[in-house]
């Protein structure tokens, strides 16, 4: 199928109708937007004015979506609980909003058979303008010599609290000049509190105090940390304990503790 024009709303609303009810948010971008900032070897494999959107985890999502989806199917299968719970949620708004449509729907956890993720996340929230992606050049003068700091996001409502859990492409959908660009929320403008921001994260990501970096509307629930700070390895049986889950002995291990460790 050629490629076809259509409008932004036309795609993205039922999208977002299906998605935000639950604790996620989506954001439009072109692939351009997101090939333009890294080298060819990370390009998505598509024309600049392909429609794709992003989609990110509020601290709503747990509660709104993974408890009631662990209730409802009591899967007795599960390798990381959350990953299925997103990949139910957007492949059922996918597949509700979008029957006539090809959609390419890449995950965070996700690797390409060259081991490099399907997408980079935060470039992808950045460049929507869903998030800022701080990084180590964003610092002036930067005290850290030649150390390799991490960059990470903040979003302009929840800080920290949140994570980017998808990306969509709608490969036979372009957009033209009315889908603009939009400048991400530079929500930590100061260079010292960047420097904050990146020591938090990447000296002491343990104790969650980069998610703070702004006041936040939302945080998660003592209940969405308990599970958080819990080991990968370990979150099986605390959702046993919980009662969401039958027990039985873990028949898959928890291989994404270092990409979803932390939620």
């Amino acid at each position: 199928m050629a490629a076809s024009p259509a409008s932004v709303e036309g795609v993205i609303e039922p999208l977002g109708n299906c998605l935000t009810t639950l604790g996620f948010e989506v954001y439009p971008l072109k692939v351009g937007w997101y090939n333009s900032v890294l080298p060819p070897s990370f390009h998505l494999p598509y024309p600049d004015d392909t429609l794709a959107a992003v989609v990110l985890s509020t601290p709503a999502m747990f509660e709104q979506a993974f408890l009631p989806f662990l209730e409802q199917r009591g899967f007795h299968k599960l390798c990381d609980p959350v990953d299925q719970c997103v990949r139910h949620c957007v492949s059922s708004a996918v597949s509700q909003s979008f029957s006539e449509l090809k959609v390419d729907v890449r995950y965070d956890y996700e690797l390409l058979p060259s081991r490099k993720p399907k997408f980079l996340a935060q470039t992808a929230a950045h460049v929507s303008g869903a998030a800022f992606y701080y990084q180590q050049s964003d610092v002036t003068d930067q005290p850290w010599a030649e150390k390799k700091m991490f960059g990470v996001c903040a979003h302009p409502s929840f800080g920290g609290w949140f994570a980017i859990r998808a990306l969509l492409v709608f490969e036979d959908v372009t957009v033209g000049s009315e889908l603009v660009r939009p400048p991400p929320p530079d929500c930590v403008p100061s260079r010292e509190d960047r420097i904050k921001l990146l020591e938090a994260f990447n000296f002491h990501w343990q104790d969650w105090s980069y998610r703070d970096i702004i006041p936040p509307e939302q945080t998660y629930s003592e209940r969405q940390k308990e599970y958080f700070s819990t080991a990968p390895a370990q979150r099986l049986a605390l959702l046993r304990t919980w009662g969401l889950l039958p027990n039985e002995p873990d028949l898959c291990p928890l291989e994404q503790s270092a990409v979803n460790g932390h939620g």
